[in-house]
């Protein structure tokens, strides 16, 4: 009872704490039509950012009712990767301590998985 507990506690905060937060801006530029975004991964600017926006606000909605938890963690594992070792790759490591604090709890719910308190288990 107490693991499914934390990991309640971990999907809602790697969720919605952490993920949302800087998802919804960016959904927010593609509403207004606003679609600057940079391309650190050669696919164009448009399709980052519709990536982004997928991976930081519509993942970690799934995340947080842990519906498809072990799939929704899956880009926010990738995007968190690429913003380490990609876009902060010549960057000190106090630039990247950030994205390695948002990458591991995506990881531990990958490995762990959604627990007791989610849609998936029920």
């Amino acid at each position: 009872m107490k693991l499914d507990i934390a990991k309640l506690l971990l999907r809602l905060y790697a969720g919605g704490f952490m993920m949302i937060s800087h998802g919804f801006p960016k959904l927010s530029k593609l509403i207004i039509g606003n679609f600057e975004f940079g391309n650190p991964i050669g696919i164009g600017a448009t399709p980052s950012l519709f990536l982004a926006v997928f991976a930081e606000f519509f993942c970690p909605i799934l995340l947080i009712i842990g519906f498809k938890t072990k799939w929704a963690t899956i880009p926010l594992i990738i995007t968190m990767f690429v913003a380490v070792f990609v876009v902060h790759l010549n960057d000190p490591f106090g630039k990247k301590e950030f994205g390695l604090l948002y990458l591991m709890p995506y990881v531990i719910i990958l490995l762990i998985g959604p627990g007791k308190f989610s849609i998936d288990r029920k």
